[in-house]
C-alpha cells in the first residue's frame, strides 16, 4: 500500500486550500482514512477521518466548521477542503489509512497501517 499526498502550499489566512491523498494497492474501501498533521516544535496531532464507507466523520476541535473530509471510492482518493485557514494550521498534513473492518474512526496514530510522505500547509498572516 503506498499514499500518496499533494496539495498543500503557501497560503494567506483566510484562504482555502485542498489537499488530495491517493491510495495504491489493495481495495481502498476497505480503509478508514484520516488526516494528522505536525507543527514545528509539536507532535503529530489527529485533524480530520472518515469511516469506510463514509458514513461517520470526525474532526479535532480546532477545524471543526472550516474543514471537510470526503473520499472517493471509485477514484481511491481522500480529499481534506480546509476552509478559512489560519496561521496555526501551518504543519505538514500526513494522510493515514486504517485497515479495519468497523466503521469507526480513530483518532490514535496507532491505529493506522500506512501514512503517506506528508504535505506542507504554510498559512501566512
Amino acid at each position: 500500500v503506498q499514499l500518496q499526498a499533494s496539495g498543500g502550499g503557501l497560503v494567506q489566512a483566510g484562504n482555502s486550500l485542498r489537499l488530495s491523498c491517493v491510495l495504491s494497492g489493495p481495495t481502498f474501501g476497505r480503509f478508514a482514512m484520516s488526516w494528522f498533521r505536525r507543527a514545528p516544535g509539536l507532535e503529530r496531532e489527529f485533524v480530520a477521518g472518515i469511516s469506510r464507507g463514509g458514513r461517520v466523520s470526525d474532526y479535532a476541535d480546532s477545524v471543526k466548521g472550516r474543514f471537510t473530509i470526503y473520499r472517493d471510492d471509485a477514484k481511491s482518493t481522500v480529499l481534506l477542503q480546509m476552509f478559512d485557514l489560519k496561521p496555526e494550521d501551518t504543519a505538514v498534513y500526513y494522510c493515514a489509512a486504517d485497515d479495519t473492518i468497523s466503521g469507526v474512526v480513530q483518532r490514535s496514530r496507532s491505529a493506522y497501517d500506512y501514512w503517506g510522505q506528508g504535505t506542507l500547509v504554510t498559512v501566512s498572516s
